[in-house]
């Protein structure tokens, strides 16, 4: 069973880009999660072990490069962590706390 997976990378709404290794073409491309979630499945691993094999950079094969590993980003949803985070947090505006002035 894979550390993590594709149906969990989903769930996180994390994104995800592969990109090239040449050093001539450096090619990122953004993936598309729930068209891998499609195709290979949501217990499919989302690690590089187990995605680097299934993919390859077109732009590299046109040129007629030598075929290099590619490797992945993944960019966490910090918007919605924050989000989540402060979901319960209430302003609070007591004076006594701030060291203000209080009225006679």
């Amino acid at each position: 069973m894979p550390q993590k997976t594709l149906a969990d990378t989903l769930a996180a709404r994390e994104t995800m880009y592969v990109n090239c290794g040449h050093p001539m073409c450096c090619k990122s491309t953004k993936l598309d999660i729930q068209a891998l979630v499609d195709r290979l499945g949501p217990d499919h691993g989302s690690m590089h072990w187990d995605l680097v094999g299934r993919f390859g950079c077109s732009d590299c094969k046109a040129a007629g490069r030598d075929r290099r590993s590619v490797f992945f980003t993944v960019i966490p949803d910090c918007e919605g962590q924050q989000r989540e985070r402060n979901r319960d947090w209430k302003p609070t505006f007591d004076s006594a706390k701030r060291g203000g002035a209080t009225r006679p």
